[in-house]
């Protein structure tokens, strides 16, 4: 789980960290007019925006998911737990109630 959370967070900086290089590298290349290159740097900029929030709902998305099987998964655990310790009790006194019984 953790693993896919550092994977998902390295692509996702290389991507962003490649697009920016990308974009950088096209404006100083192209023969575009000041108007025109601060209009293109706007929309590659809003376009840039939308997909940052895409994925940041995406990641809150898939921590809660993994927040609430963890939350369910540690709540069966100690059901279980709880079980074995009030078998071992009631083992234990019946094991006391044997030895008085003996004595």
């Amino acid at each position: 789980m953790s693993d896919d959370n550092v994977g998902t967070g390295t692509m996702l900086l290389s991507f962003l960290a490649g697009a920016a290089v990308g974009v950088g590298t096209a404006l100083l290349f192209a023969p575009k007019t000041g108007e025109e290159m601060r209009g293109k740097i706007k929309d590659l900029a809003d376009d840039a925006v939308e997909k940052i929030k895409d994925y940041a709902s995406e990641a809150q998305e898939k921590i809660r998911t993994s927040y609430e099987d963890g939350k369910e998964i540690v709540l069966e655990k100690k059901n279980i737990i709880t079980s074995a310790i009030e078998a071992g009790k009631e083992a234990m006194d019946r094991e006391k109630e044997k030895q008085k019984e003996t004595v």
